[in-house]
């Protein structure tokens, strides 16, 4: 029996489902036959019970001995009751009736075999597969055993699983060592930072005016190197962090928005529409996160703008869970295609005076929403200027 499985396992599957309805048509031709000789001999019954005229015949042997119960041959009508000429009819037709019914349920049975034993198995292993590696887990392993084209297809997809396991491996050693070559670059590039500044005040206070002047330009320059340095700590602390949840009651969160909307704008001299469409009570979120993303965001939008800011706050359920939906939004000149594209990527600015900015802002809010299970939007309004979006996914609150 266990020879047969395996054999019917590795056939091909066209070749495996002709032979579920080879036996299945073999099965509906038995019952086909069964039935019609049950029918027949519900019939003779009803007319040797009923028959008022007709003859029995006999098979015989040549010595006269008579075979079996013989047939009765009439071609008289049922005398008997109604019910009788309807039992009858019922027999007569149910073989008719039967036939397609039972070639139907053999029809489905072979289609319901050859799927429980081809198809099931296998395609119930690569859906599982593939949404682990949707999920970014490749710790198992894709086996069906059979030699038929769905076995060939989990070998082919266990082949894909392991190239993309080395391959993530591969990425998160590279990512690793990035990590530590950018932490050791800031950490050793602050003793000659400093020694310099040092000198640099130190020339500055000469006598000669041309001393002075190349001194002042060394310092401007080793504030800026120390400033891109702490661009880097920084951006390998955030890389690291994780979020810190906790309940923060909405309209607290909506008011210290509005407050530091209204600060960065007034700074600015430019206008805020701000706008919050959030349900009392409490919101389950890094508050941290959030302020560092909504600060990057509004210095941004303030930067740019030619007269006034819209910030919008709103909670919104999402196929993820539920999201808080961070808006802000410009009347300045908006994204160029280029910086549509490019905007969240770290150190990307398309100023000509990058002395003070380094094109980080977008990307840390970009990294800043990944790490709390949401996404950054970067993108124009409808009536020009630039809109910026983060979604941070909420956490459940505490029981109770």
């Amino acid at each position: 029996m266990g020879k047969i499985k395996r054999w019917f396992l590795d056939l091909p599957l066209r070749r495996s489902f002709a032979c579920c309805v080879v036996l299945f048509a073999a099965l509906a031709v038995e019952l086909i036959v069964i039935t019609a000789g049950l029918c027949s001999a519900q019939v003779e019954n009803i007319y040797e019970a009923h028959m008022t005229d007709g003859k029995r015949y006999y098979l015989t042997t040549d010595q006269g001995e008579r075979l079996g119960e013989g047939v009765v041959v009439s071609g008289g009508t049922l005398l008997g009751d109604a019910e009788a000429q309807r039992r009858e009819l019922f027999f007569g037709l149910l073989p008719v009736v039967a036939a397609p019914v039972y070639i139907a349920l053999c029809l489905f049975g072979a289609a319901a075999l050859f799927y429980r034993c081809k198809l099931r198995g296998p395609l119930a292993q690569l859906n599982a597969a593939a949404a682990r590696i949707a999920r970014s887990d490749l710790d198992f392993t894709v086996s069906h055993g059979s030699q038929d084209e769905l076995g060939q297809l989990c070998a082919s997809f266990e082949t894909m699983r392991a190239a993309l396991e080395q391959n993530q491996a591969a990425m998160w050693r590279q990512i690793e060592q990035r990590r530590q070559l950018n932490a050791a670059f800031a950490h050793d590039l602050r003793t000659p930072l400093t020694v310099l500044k040092g000198y640099s005040e130190t020339l500055q206070l000469c006598d000669d005016v041309q001393v002075r002047h190349t001194a002042a330009v060394m310092a401007r320059q080793v504030e800026r190197l120390e400033r891109y340095t702490d661009s880097m700590s920084r951006l390998q602390r955030l890389e690291d962090a994780a979020p810190a949840l906790r309940m923060e009651p909405t309209q607290q969160l909506a008011d210290s928005l509005r407050r530091t909307a209204g600060m960065v704008c007034a700074g600015a001299g430019c206008r805020l529409q701000f706008s919050a469409a959030l349900a009392p009570g409490k919101l389950c979120l890094d508050t941290e996160f959030f302020s560092q993303i909504a600060d990057n965001l509004l210095a941004n939008a303030a930067r740019y703008a030619a007269g006034q800011v819209t910030v919008t706050l709103a909670a919104q359920r999402q196929p993820a869970g539920e999201m808080l939906i961070l808006t802000v939004a410009d009347d300045g000149p908006g994204f160029t295609p280029n910086a549509l594209r490019r905007a969240a990527q770290p150190y990307f600015s398309e100023a000509e005076d990058r002395a003070g900015h380094f094109g980080l802002g977008l990307y840390m809010c970009r990294l800043l929403c990944e790490q709390h299970g949401g996404s950054l939007t970067i993108g124009n309004g409808t009536g020009g200027g630039a809109c910026v979006t983060a979604w941070l996914l909420l956490g459940a609150g505490p029981a109770g």
